[in-house]
């Protein structure tokens, strides 16, 4: 194909990411000449660098001048250039196409496979995973492999170095790597060989992520992590909060790994035990790899830790993901009941972003089919025939990556051949809807996804059973035990057609689907990413590559075509649906599925922890290998974001309402609309509150004190020591709150005198009748630099204390009219007074604290007569 189409030339960010990411580099900058089409650093920040598009036009040395796609003249060093040897997709297609046919048996088989690779590459029919666009035909050392897992690190401290190397050793080459902590030892366990204790299974999970933060991913991106933990580990509470404690994990994605007894012991509330195996056992160092099960039938014991309420960790787990978005949950033991490879290699972890779960030494190369590019206009239907041979030769294409790609280790080598695991996903689904009318979440999306994946699924198992019939069966392959997975038993139900094929012929591949997110070939392609609906219809990136504005071409075409009109009702974003709509999406593709799904369920910021709890129950419960979700809002930096940074920074608003404007207007398409008031930083001080037209408004609405108010104080352990929170009522309702928390003078004593007043402020505005409740809401999880308690009665901060006691307050208290006596509401303070939320023994109260100057953490203590961190070390005496 001419090279030189003008349907395939790529714009803006996709040519940006096409460059970057995927283009077959030229290794030697020096190489730069006027004329090329080059990437230039523009803003070298190790966090969020920028880089533009530009073509050299004059070179003096080691110095360039590069004009930019917007015009600009940048002039950099040749070290600061990005040089490729493709500056076209159809140089990639061809590249990809050769490599992959390479591995066939005859030059006329090469010959055939690389035309019929070629035609599902052309027009981004197919788009091979990011590995395999960057590396095949194009370097010996980058694997192809998008997905690893590693065995769980050997409980010793040359295990654990043996892990990180290999960690960042396939890293290096580009791959994200899956890592189950699950093997090691708990914090504060007996380490015999050094006389000490271990620093537990989280902190070696700190190191894995620090690296994983130094890694540049096949010279093009930082290294991905996942990290996992099971439901029994002692230390699970603390894996579970430890990015609420700045800077312990900052570079790896977090899962536990729940069982199905687990899940039932939280329907039941049931108790639960942390457990560990016997580290005096004397095969403990040769035989224990994290595998709890096959350690007891072993016949080897377990050490009992301690026992717990199961929905005390569920409830950590509900409160941290509502909090951040982490961690997620992976219901392993029913991915191993659902996996194919159940009887000879169990699901240990899944790759960094969830959708592969692999045994140890188990990889996975990716590729998705483009589901836009299969509407037929004349039918108004899916193209299915084009479709099902799309789907059959990307099989083929995938099985030929797992002979192409360079081993790095033997053990990779060995595993995947015995298996012959590969993933072959989607993207492009939200589109094709849209194409179709059909509104995604709804109930007739759910009736259409059930037909096109199974179809998909269906196409691609027939496919691996023809390729077993010319080059075999992958070597592991049992047919009677390989259809007893949880997965065939669903897939050849309904369409037997598949398990005669396999009795007939074998199956060349363990697994064949896999729903990766395909945020960048996605996003490169200018089509809607992995199985998701569009984030938003315009939206700002955030990347290695810069900061940049996106519009959806699908729905700014249809404003330009009906001017002053709304978008239809099946232009669908992510923030449009319900968080339920969005499970229940993932789970009618889960059943077409053999791996896993990487689905986030967007949730609006007024998610509460309840609304979580009952979506992750709802993931369990349809059927859904895992669960993660994403509350607008709750965290600090996001990729993708619906206002400009500028903006964002501006808006300093009370209320915030999620739509759609795209909907309301042809030229604003922005989906997050807020109600700004002005900074007083940016007018520096020419505002005047007091003689504001506003002001007096305000004014107007604000209750008075009464000279008596009654409440009641609630005395409640916090990270920064006891407080003493009074709340009094007015008419019945919270109108006033009082906080004494730690000493006088101390900055903590400041901060919580300063919330009890904005507090009291906000109950004595106006007439809304919810002000309690959207205090609450909106005080309640905030975290802090620690946390004490467990379960219900944990206290993340001094703002969550004061929203557990508000929330006794209203529980405990009668709504009363201004006339109740005296002794009512004597009697109703002894009510509260004996429902205080403080249930601890005495001697677990922690000692007042201050905030340190140095680090920030709640730590600055009294010791030997001068104010010290206890985390820093930092002393107002030095």
């Amino acid at each position: 194909m001419n090279s030189n189409n003008l349907s395939h030339k790529l714009e803006g960010l996709s040519e940006k990411i096409f460059l970057d990411r995927y283009a077959w580099k030229d290794a030697d900058p020096n190489h730069a000449k006027v004329g090329d089409v080059v990437l230039v650093l523009t803003k070298d920040d190790p966090k969020f660098p920028t880089k533009e598009v530009g073509e050299i036009i004059e070179r003096q040395g080691q110095t360039v001048k590069v004009k930019t796609r917007s015009g600009e003249t940048i002039q950099t060093e040749v070290e600061k250039l990005t040089l490729n040897i493709e500056k076209t997709p159809e140089e990639m297609w061809d590249r990809l196409a050769r490599a992959m046919a390479s591995v066939e048996s005859t030059p006329e088989e090469q010959q055939k496979w690389q035309s019929k690779f070629r035609a599902v590459l052309d027009d981004w029919k197919l788009v091979p995973g990011g590995r395999i666009a960057a590396g095949a035909g194009a370097s010996d050392e980058l694997t192809l492999f998008n997905c690893y897992v590693i065995p769980s690190p050997q409980d010793s401290r040359g295990g654990i170095m043996k892990t990180l190397t290999e960690m960042t050793e396939i890293m290096a080459r580009g791959g994200g790597v899956g890592i189950n902590l699950s093997s090691l030892r708990p914090r504060r366990a007996v380490v015999k060989g050094v006389n000490g204790a271990s620093s537990g299974s989280v902190s070696w999970g700190g190191l894995f992520s620090y690296t994983t933060g130094l890694i540049e991913q096949g010279g093009s991106r930082r290294g991905a992590l996942m990290l996992m933990m099971n439901d029994w580990h002692p230390d699970v509470m603390d894996f579970i909060t430890v990015k609420q404690t700045m800077g312990q994990v900052t570079n790896a994605n977090l899962s536990v790994c729940v069982s199905n007894a687990f899940m039932e012991a939280v329907k039941q509330d049931g108790d639960w035990e942390l457990v560990f195996p016997d580290t005096n056992d004397p095969d403990y160092d040769n035989e224990w790899n994290g595998d709890l099960q096959q350690w007891k039938e072993a016949g080897h014991q377990v050490i009992h830790y301690r026992t717990v309420k199961a929905r005390d960790i569920w409830r950590t787990i509900i409160e941290s993901a509502w909090k951040s978005a982490e961690p997620g949950v992976v219901f392993m033991e029913y991915y191993n009941q659902m996996s194919n490879s159940w009887y000879f290699n169990p699901i240990i972890c899944t790759n960094p972003c969830g959708e592969q779960g692999l045994p140890g030494w188990g990889v996975c190369n990716l590729s998705a089919i483009n589901l836009s590019k299969f509407y037929d206009e004349t039918s108004h239907d899916v193209a299915w025939q084009e479709l099902a041979e799309t789907t059959r030769i990307s099989a083929r294409f995938l099985d030929n990556v797992i002979d192409a790609t360079p081993y790095h280790f033997e053990e990779n080598q060995k595993n995947q051949q015995l298996e012959r695991r590969v993933g072959l996903g989607t993207m492009g689904l939200a589109e094709l809807m849209i194409k179709l009318r059909i509104r995604y979440g709804s109930p007739e999306s759910l009736e259409f996804l059930d037909k096109l994946y199974g179809f998909i699924a269906k196409e691609a198992y027939l496919a691996s059973a023809e390729i077993a019939a010319e080059k075999g069966a992958f070597p592991a392959f049992e047919v009677e035990p390989y259809l007893q997975s949880g997965f065939m038993k669903n897939l050849v139900g309904t369409y037997p057609e598949v398990g005669e094929a396999i009795r007939k012929q074998g199956i060349r591949n363990v697994t064949l689907i896999t729903q990766a997110p395909t945020g960048s070939t996605g996003t490169m392609v200018g089509t809607s990413t992995g199985i998701e609906p569009y984030f938003a219809f315009k939206y700002f990136r955030q990347s290695r590559l810069g900061y940049d504005e996106q519009f959806v071409p699908i729905a700014q075409e249809w404003l330009d075509e009906h001017p002053g009109e709304e978008l239809p009702d099946y232009y669908v974003t992510a923030m449009d649906l319900s968080a339920e709509n969005h499970i229940r999406v993932q789970a009618a593709i889960q059943q077409w599925v053999d791996s896993s799904i990487s689905k986030t369920a967007n949730c609006p910021a007024d998610f509460t922890v309840e609304d979580t709890a009952q979506l992750y129950e709802l993931a369990f419960d349809l059927g859904c290998k895992g669960v993660t979700i994403y509350r607008d809002g709750s965290r600090d930096v996001q990729v993708l974001s619906t206002t400009k940074k500028e903006e964002a920074k501006s808006e300093v608003s009370e209320q915030t309402s999620v739509t759609d404007p795209v909907k309301e207007t042809s030229t604003a398409n922005e989906t997050t609309a807020f109600t700004s008031a002005t900074s007083e930083t940016e007018n520096e001080g020419k505002i005047s509150v007091a003689a504001s037209p506003a002001a007096k408004v305000l004014d107007k609405q604000y209750k008075s004190r009464p000279q008596v108010l009654r409440g009641a104080t609630y005395k409640i352990n916090t990270p920064f020591g006891m407080a003493y929170i009074t709340i009094n009522d007015l008419g019945g309702i919270p109108a006033e709150i009082f906080l004494n928390v730690g000493k006088a003078g101390s900055d903590v004593f400041a901060m919580a005198e300063a919330l009890g007043r904005v507090c009291s402020l906000f109950l004595r505005y106006g007439d809304h009748g919810h002000k309690v409740e959207l205090l609450i809401k909106h005080l309640k999880g905030i975290g802090g630099s620690g946390a004490i308690g467990f379960g219900v009665n944990r206290v993340e901060s001094i703002a969550d204390a004061v929203a557990k006691a508000l929330e006794s307050h209203v529980q405990s208290t009668p709504q009363e009219s201004a006339s109740s006596t005296n002794e009512e509401a004597d009697q109703r303070v002894n009510r509260i007074s004996e429902s205080a939320i403080v249930d601890e023994p005495l001697a677990t109260y922690t000692a007042s604290r201050d905030l340190c100057p140095s680090c920030g953490s709640a730590s600055l203590i009294n010791i030997e007569g001068c104010k010290t961190c206890s985390q820093c070390g930092y002393s107002k005496c030095n």
